[in-house]
């Protein structure tokens, strides 16, 4: 190895991020050179994505931006679509300019997941993923601009399918955007939008097995479903998507069809499919395996942790058991891998990673919440609380962890704020019209006839779709 090493860590989520910054608080400056390469310039927080949508929170502060976090690291940002460790060389695609080859000496292994989509009819079309901060917030003003239709028009059909808006996953990222979006929804309609009755809107969560939330005990996850249907959400659970039309028109494997406005797919992750492009050793599901000190099997200076790490949980006894893929198990993960690399670098032998589950937490819209922590479970406002409490603790830096709190310290002294910015989206839409007529007085729906912003196409390949 080169008297100063070179560690390539590929993703800047939990894993990568966390690492990183284990690494250059436990290295001495100049001791090795920390290659940070990812799409994104920032980290995403995902648990609060949820109140981003519902503006809960400033969609800024749920992200962490590396450059200002990783003073110590270099950050590329860029994608890995490839690597050859027995050569040590990645092949990196940077944002603007030609692919090139990046040498390393230590890699970390830490890309993430995607969304796991199926070969759905119209999916791809029509369906928005919940992964990133663009989509949390696509997500808000897609919801707000839909009531701004419905009460905008006589159209009874118009209204219908604005009102309806069909989520597919009942896992906590499913269910936790179903109802803080719907949360969000009632309290607009409530308060601003007085041709609208809450009994309007239609809210559909789609599941292909049994129950939701898989995470608690099946009692906890049929009294989520019991609030979420008394509140007029319908839960359709064993029932799948099996198609969405041109015309917005949503076919269900029950036999049910009606229009909706707005598609959310929330059924699931996949490992990232850019280690097919890598001679790291996957398993069946396309993970990384690992060994229990988070060492790459059969691989000497390779680590991995996180969604796509297949990583032995010593915490159970079935065999073959693996760590969940969420962020309780990442960031402790990332930790232990970051201290492990020192230790090899000191000639130590590295230790186990071991944790046991502590449980789940989750936000059901404010004030309403579910979780079941060290097998204690708790309902209401008490488990509202928690959640906050909990992911407030996990977000990275201070400077995000006081911004949160004093975005919830502003709201609960303010109103609720509904104001759609959907232009954002398409910000070059007013500029063409006024091109396109050329500073003549040509109706407004000359807009319906312009070309499709690059933003949409841009929006959809980020939400893995």
């Amino acid at each position: 190895m080169a008297q100063r090493p070179v560690f390539l860590i590929v993703g800047g989520g939990y894993v990568g991020l966390y690492t990183a910054l284990r690494l250059q608080k436990k290295l001495a400056r100049g001791r090795a050179e920390i290659v940070v390469v990812d799409p994104q310039p920032h980290m995403t927080y995902q648990p609060f994505l949820p109140e981003a949508a519902a503006g809960s929170v400033e969609p800024r502060h749920v992200v962490v931006p590396l450059r200002r976090t990783l003073r110590r690291c270099r950050v590329i940002t860029g994608a890995v679509t490839g690597l050859n460790h027995a050569e040590r060389r990645a092949r990196v695609i940077p944002l603007e300019g030609e692919p090139y080859e990046l040498s390393y000496d230590i890699l970390v292994m830490a890309a993430g997941s995607v969304a796991r989509t199926l070969p759905i009819p119209g999916l791809a079309e029509h369906g928005i993923g919940f992964k990133t901060v663009g989509e949390a917030i696509y997500l808000r003003n897609q919801v707000l601009a839909r009531l701004d239709a419905a009460s905008s028009t006589d159209d009874p059909e118009v209204r219908r399918r604005a009102l309806t808006f069909t989520f597919v996953g009942g896992g906590y990222a499913g269910v936790e955007a179903f109802a803080e979006l719907e949360d969000m929804a009632r309290y607009a309609i409530t308060h601003y939008y007085p041709r609208l009755s809450t009994a309007d809107m239609r809210w559909v969560l789609v599941e292909a097995t049994g129950r939701i939330l898989p995470e608690v005990d099946l009692d906890m996850a049929a009294w989520t479903v019991k609030q979420l249907t008394a509140r007029g959400m319908d839960i359709r659970l064993n029932t799948r998507l099996e198609s969405i039309s041109d015309n917005c028109v949503v076919r269900l494997s029950d036999g049910d069809e009606f229009s909706s406005d707005t598609l959310v797919w929330t059924a699931g992750t996949k490992p990232n499919p850019m280690l097919t492009e890598t001679d790291l050793p996957l398993d069946e599901r396309g993970r990384v395996v690992c060994e229990p000190t988070l060492q790459v099997r059969g691989l000497l200076d390779a680590w991995s942790a996180g969604d796509l790490a297949a990583v032995p949980d010593l915490t159970k006894e079935s065999p073959g058991a693996t760590t969940a893929p969420n962020a309780q198990h990442a960031v402790r993960q990332a930790k232990r891998l970051a201290d492990n690399i020192v230790r090899v670098l000191s000639d130590k032998e590295p230790m186990p990673y071991r944790h046991k589950y502590v449980g789940s937490v989750a936000s059901l819209g404010l004030h309403k919440g579910v979780a079941q922590v060290y097998g204690v479970k708790v309902k209401g406002l008490p488990a509202w609380l928690m959640h906050r409490s909990y992911h407030v603790s996990r977000m990275p830096t201070l400077d995000r962890k006081v911004r949160i709190i004093a975005d919830w310290t502003l709201a609960s002294m303010f109103r609720r704020d509904v104001v759609p910015l959907g232009q954002v989206h398409h910000p070059r839409r007013e500029f063409l019209l006024a091109a396109a007529t050329g500073g003549t007085n040509q109706p407004a729906r000359w807009a319906a006839d312009l070309p499709a912003p690059k933003e949409t196409g841009m929006l959809r390949r980020a939400s893995g779709n």
